[in-house]
Order: structure tokens, then C-alpha cells, then sequence
């Protein structure tokens, strides 16, 4: 009895070693290349926990769920997962008990990883992630909305698991671009605008022009990344996406809110051929159609001379000249890579203006990146009323050749709301 308790134990103390012997240090270090690309860390670790292990907290319009456990704690974890049921878990939203997964998590975008990359991640999941027993928690949606056999029918109507097909009349590099941002780094996620189902409306550039056009998420707008100038990515270079991709910053914008988190945890350490090949494959789409001009550099300078010679009537600019002026000057054109350029920034010129008002009332960073360690903040301004909040967005969205649409009080009272909320809900 002693000699069979001393071979368990033995086996237990065993079985990590053995399972990472199941793996090539090559296709674990791939796998967690590929991981990164994936962003699962973002989702899947909640503020102070164990890696992977889950926890994390997200709204969805029918309630609140928590991302799950996915180290490879057997009990806890996925750590009794076969290939096959990870690969379907990942790609189809299927568990291995064969519950549908909430398609929070982007499996219709992971759908198209291939069956290589796909036994990459195994392997870094199996053997490169430390187990941690953390049981998961059950969602707060309320009965009858938390069945979960309706999601099927979702999965039937919006997911194509099949692998990425490369278009051959398209260059190598455009379709590890494609590859990429389809893909694993489920740009289409944040970026692409929902469906009443909560479906992405497009999945790729060949779904049509909303895929990548723009989508308010999380109380944030993740802007359009296709080739709209003013409003999307159509006055930056790749150079300048490559840029912004690895370091959260460029001579153009910066990254805050979600974005900085992306790119902090996963684009920052990606390869510049990868991100070479995403900016290749975003400058190739074509501006959404009726895209409107809202920036002309011609004018810049008449909002500069106006403020350089005190004539502060119009509404915001006294506001502007004191919280926001030395930071961002008076020709609106911040300092390269410490503080961002308002004129002609896309960020500033989009039709929603959640994002703005709510940097404006609780601030922002930037990403703190190996490429870049300075990770500059912006103090919030929630002293401003609503009023205040509104005019000096406003200001700012029709000055130095800017041409956006006035911020109402109406909507930085909504935004005000709706982060008083969720604070409370922390």
C-alpha cells in the first residue's frame, strides 16, 4: 500500500515534466509567439492574478460573464483537453463537455488559424503555462438568457471554421497581413461594427466595407482602420502603423483605453515583418464608401493665430488654453511621441465622441512597451462640467483645420453616467 501512495505521488511529481516532454521547445515557443499575436493573456488574467487562469470580468448586452481557466490545471483548468477539443473550443466556441462558448471569446476569428499554428498553441498551452487551480465562476446573466443552446444556433448562422485561404493574386506579404488581422489578432473584434445578434458584420475585406469601419465597445470607440482620411488610417503610412503597432505611439495619434492594453500585451511583441505585413494588408483597404473630409490642413494656421493674439471667444478656447495648451500647444500639434497632435488626429475626428469624452473626464496612458518604456499619461479632467467638457471637445474638433461635429452636454452627461456606473460595479 506505502509502494502504490509513493509511485502516485511520484507520477504527480512527474507528469508536468512528462507532458512537456509531449512537446518540442520549438512548437512551445511558437506557441507562445502565436498566444501573444492571440492577445489571450488580455482576456484570460484578471488585475493581480495568475496568468491565463481567468477570472476577468465583461459586460455583454445581456450580462456579465467571466473569462475562464485556461492554464492546464486538469480540475480547474483545460489541462484534460485532447487536441481535437481544443482545436474546436478555439475555432467552433465549443468546450470539451459541449457547452457553446459566449462568442466574447473571438473564436470566429480564430476559426481561420491554421492546423500548425493550431498545434503550436496546444503546446504552449499544455506545456508552457504554469497550471493553477482557480475554479471558474458562472456568468451573471439572468435565466432565461443564460440558456446556452440558442448559441448554437448562433455558431450556425455566423462562424466559418475553416482555416485561412490564401488568395494567390495577392502578395505573401498581404496575406500573412490578412492571416494576422483576420485571424488571431482579431482586429474585427473591436474594430468592426456588431449586428443586432451581436455578430461581427463582416469577418473579412471581402465581406464588404463595414469590416474594419469602426465599432463603439467597452464605452470606447476603436476607430475605422481602413483607408478614410481624417477618420481612419488614410494619412498614415505603414511605417507609421508598424510604429504605432509596436511602441503605442507615432507622430500622427496614441494609443489609449483598450487599444494600449492590445498593444502593451500582444502587438508590441510581435516581429516588424508581422506588423510590416498587417500594415501592408490594412493600407490596402479601400475608405468606407461617403467617407466625408474632416480635416484640411490649409487652415491650421488660423486657430493658432488666434490663440497666440488672446482672442479666446469662441466657446472652449479659454478652456482649452488652460488644462490643455501646454501640453498640446497652440497649433494643436502636441510633441512627437510624448504628447499627440490634435489637428488631423483620426481619434478626434470620428462621428461617436465616446472616446474623447471620456479621456477628457478620467485621462489616459499610454502602453508601457519594450520599445518604448516612457508610457506618458493624461490626467482626467472631471472638474469640467458637462458644459465645459463639451465645449472645449468641440473646440478642438473644429480648430487647426479639424472639421468634426460639435459634442453636446447631452452626450458627455451619458458618458459622465456611465462611468460613475462602472466604477460603482467595481
Amino acid at each position: 500500500m506505502r509502494h502504490s501512495g509513493l509511485s502516485a505521488a511520484l507520477m504527480l511529481l512527474l507528469l508536468p515534466a512528462c507532458v512537456q516532454a509531449a512537446f518540442s521547445t520549438d512548437s512551445i515557443r511558437r506557441g507562445q509567439y502565436l498566444a501573444r499575436a492571440g492577445d489571450c493573456i488580455a482576456c484570460h488574467t484578471r488585475p493581480g492574478g495568475a496568468a491565463y487562469a481567468g477570472g476577468l470580468p465583461f459586460d455583454t448586452p445581456v450580462g456579465r460573464i467571466y473569462a475562464t481557466n485556461i492554464t492546464p490545471d486538469r480540475k480547474t483548468g483545460i489541462g484534460n483537453y485532447s487536441y481535437d477539443q481544443f482545436a474546436r473550443a478555439v475555432r467552433e466556441g465549443v468546450a470539451a463537455n459541449g457547452d457553446p462558448l459566449y462568442p466574447a471569446m473571438p473564436y470566429p476569428s480564430y476559426a481561420s488559424v491554421s492546423d500548425a499554428d493550431m498545434r503550436d498553441l496546444y503546446a504552449f498551452f499544455m506545456a508552457g503555462v504554469p497550471a493553477v487551480s482557480q475554479p471558474n465562476r458562472g456568468s451573471d446573466i439572468p435565466w432565461p438568457l443564460s440558456m446556452r443552446w440558442p448559441l448554437k444556433i448562433w455558431n450556425w448562422l455566423f462562424v466559418d471554421a475553416r482555416p485561412y485561404r490564401v488568395q494567390a493574386d495577392r502578395s505573401a506579404a498581404w496575406n500573412r497581413g490578412a492571416y494576422l488581422v483576420e485571424g488571431l489578432a482579431h482586429c474585427g473584434s473591436c474594430h468592426t461594427p456588431r449586428g443586432l445578434a451581436y455578430q461581427e458584420k463582416a469577418l473579412s475585406a471581402r465581406d464588404g466595407s463595414e469590416f474594419l469601419a469602426g465599432n463603439n465597445i467597452g464605452g470606447w470607440f476603436a476607430k475605422s482602420l481602413r483607408g478614410d482620411k481624417g477618420r481612419g488610417l488614410g494619412d498614415w503610412s505603414e511605417a507609421d502603423i508598424v510604429e504605432f503597432l509596436k511602441t503605442g505611439r507615432n507622430d500622427k495619434s496614441a494609443a489609449f483605453g483598450g487599444m494600449a492594453e492590445v498593444i502593451e500585451h500582444s502587438s508590441s511583441h510581435l516581429e516588424r515583418t508581422d506588423l510590416a505585413a498587417v500594415a501592408t494588408y490594412l493600407k490596402a483597404l479601400p475608405a468606407s464608401a461617403g467617407a466625408p473630409t474632416v480635416y484640411s490642413a490649409a487652415r491650421a494656421h488660423v486657430t493658432r493665430g488666434q490663440l497666440r493674439s488672446g482672442d479666446y471667444r469662441q466657446p472652449g478656447a479659454s478652456t482649452y488654453v488652460e488644462f490643455c495648451a501646454s501640453c498640446h500647444r497652440d497649433d494643436g500639434g502636441g510633441f512627437p511621441r510624448i504628447y499627440p497632435a490634435l489637428a488631423g488626429n483620426s481619434v478626434l475626428l470620428t462621428d461617436d465622441t465616446r472616446s474623447l469624452i471620456r479621456i477628457v473626464l478620467e485621462g489616459g496612458r499610454m502602453p508601457h512597451t519594450v520599445a518604448d518604456t516612457m508610457a506618458f499619461a493624461m490626467p482626467g479632467l472631471p472638474q469640467l462640467n458637462n458644459r465645459e467638457t463639451a465645449e472645449v471637445l468641440s473646440f478642438i474638433r473644429s480648430s487647426w483645420g479639424n472639421h468634426a461635429s460639435a459634442v453636446s452636454e447631452a452626450d458627455v452627461a451619458t458618458v459622465r453616467e456611465s462611468l460613475e456606473k462602472s466604477h460603482e460595479r467595481r
